[in-house]
């Protein structure tokens, strides 16, 4: 298998390029290519680039692009994930999950029970850490196209600026362990269907926040009659998401 690297440029057939410092430490220290190996870019538009290493190494990289291929493996689903920010590890292996299982933008969200508090440096930090374990993430399972991962917003902000832009076109979905329906349950789903997925923290959202969302057009569900973990609950509603609807 390939190599996959994601290089923020733009990139055309023919085309010789310096790998960017990240790439070349990676290509060299951990993966070992050399000079006339075959990698894979991509820079998150669509589609992806087979390139050829023409000099390799600890100082500098270039390679030539000599094929394009149209190749796509989106899910035929739009979602959108708002997630409570949890421990680092924990919000890091959703954000990788989410992004291998189609999710296309993800929204860090801060709640009143949200464990980690991040001041306005740290969020601009984790922002660019969670970036990067997206494409990761991406590199790993072969999408083309990065999906976002915005700053975080308090519940409340969030949800304010739903109602300010009116109804959305998603059908925005609330995970309570306490729903009475199932995701199973939902009417009729039409063609490449949109989902906003609501997801709270390790202790669960407050009574307020439960109010604050069902208020915004958020419609409850549960997934089987067990709790699940924050971590779990996402990966798990998208799963079943893929496999009622998209491409699962």
């Amino acid at each position: 298998m390939l190599s996959r690297f994601y290089c923020n440029e733009q990139i055309a057939v023919n085309q010789t390029l310096e790998l960017p410092d990240n790439i070349r430490h990676h290509a060299v220290r951990v993966l070992r290519l050399k000079q006339g190996d075959t990698i894979i870019l991509f820079n998150g538009q669509g589609g992806e680039f087979l390139s050829k290493i023409i000099s390799i190494n600890k100082n500098t990289s270039t390679v030539k692009a000599f094929q394009y291929n149209e190749y796509e493996c989106e899910s035929p689903l739009t979602i959108e994930l708002a997630q409570a920010i949890c421990a680092n590890e924990k919000m890091d292996w959703i954000i990788q999950k989410a992004v291998e299982m189609g999710v296309n933008r993800i929204q860090p969200i801060s709640t009143t029970r949200s464990v980690i508090k991040l001041s306005s440096e740290r969020a601009v930090k984790r922002l660019q850490h969670w970036q990067q374990v997206a494409v990761a993430a991406c590199e790993q399972c072969g999408r083309n196209r990065l999906p976002e991962i915005l700053p975080a917003l308090s519940l409340p902000h969030w949800l304010g600026k739903i109602k300010k832009h009116g109804l959305s076109t998603h059908t925005n979905l609330l995970l309570l362990p306490t729903a009475e329906k199932k995701l199973s349950e939902l009417s009729e789903q039409p063609n490449n269907p949109s989902y906003t997925l609501l997801i709270g923290p390790e202790g669960g959202f407050t009574p307020e926040e439960e109010r604050a969302a069902l208020h915004t057009h958020f419609v409850p569900i549960r997934v089987g009659k067990r709790i699940l973990r924050t971590e779990s609950a996402a990966l798990a509603t998208i799963a079943a998401l893929q496999t009622l609807w998209g491409d699962y």
